[in-house]
């Protein structure tokens, strides 16, 4: 066991998830069992949060056989285990919704891509973020552990993976929202609209001309898509992000989604 700073006498003994260990500072990573100074008066949820596990990234809280709640007050000597997230975690009620922070721009991309209400304001600070996904009852998404222990957010998730399409791996598992490919602007989250080549020709590149028919473009800002040069690297990210979530379902015994539609890039 290790011990985390001072304190008074008495300490909570704490058995975190291995998913969960990573957010431990480096030195406590392989200790199966922490001794945390126990004050008699912080919340378990405080005590966790304390060692650097934000609440949003655990799934339950347990003493024995006994469910606990983050806002239990521990006894001296209670040991606890601390549960990571189960997977698919339960989406609120309605199309999922996501906010994200500045950081995550090109996941908010590929979020968007494969059909995903996503936000991702360029200059909110944390409170605003925060603020914003309570108004909105948006899931905000963010490798920033701090925002993610502020009370008032309403809901969160930390993003792992460094590479955007790591991320978007990481969410689609953890989330297995429904999917509906090429149907909103990557560029600002607009609904895309079926355009006719007589509508958008004006705002197209002669060697776009020539060689496009099929366009879609944008409800909210105005942009033109088509199947570029690009859209096979596309197409794979869809197809990886259906089969990602196709998985995670089948994997909880919920079956296959009711419908993954396809669509055009």
């Amino acid at each position: 066991m290790t011990t985390l700073g001072g304190g008074p006498p008495g300490t909570l003994l704490l058995r975190p998830d291995p998913r969960l260990r990573f957010f431990l500072p480096a030195r406590l990573r392989a200790v199966p069992e922490l001794a945390v100074p126990d004050d008699g008066t912080s919340s378990l949820g405080h005590v966790v949060q304390s060692v650097g596990i934000p609440l949003s990234e655990v799934g339950a809280l347990t003493s024995g056989d006994r469910p606990l709640a983050a806002s239990h007050r521990p006894v001296p000597g209670e040991r606890v285990s601390i549960e990571a997230v189960r997977r698919p975690e339960r989406l609120p009620p309605g199309p999922p919704r996501f906010l994200l922070d500045v950081h995550l721009g090109a996941l908010a991309r590929r979020l968007r891509l494969v059909g995903l209400d996503t936000e991702c304001p360029p200059d909110a600070g944390d409170a605003a973020l925060v603020a914003r996904a309570g108004a909105e009852r948006r899931i905000l998404l963010t490798r920033d552990r701090g925002v993610l222990m502020r009370r008032r957010l309403w809901r969160g998730a930390f993003v792992r993976g460094d590479r955007p399409d790591d991320q978007l791996t990481d969410v689609l598992d953890r989330f297995a929202p429904p999917l509906a490919p090429w149907t909103r602007c990557p560029a600002c989250n607009g609904l895309l609209e079926a355009a006719d080549r007589s509508e958008v020709e004006r705002l197209l590149r002669p060697g776009t001309r020539r060689t496009y028919d099929a366009f879609s473009r944008c409800a909210s800002c105005g942009r033109v898509f088509w199947r570029g040069a690009h859209g096979e690297r596309l197409r794979n990210l869809v197809e990886a992000a259906n089969r990602t979530v196709v998985a995670r379902l089948a994997e909880a015994g919920h079956g296959h989604p009711a419908e993954m539609p396809g669509g055009e890039d």
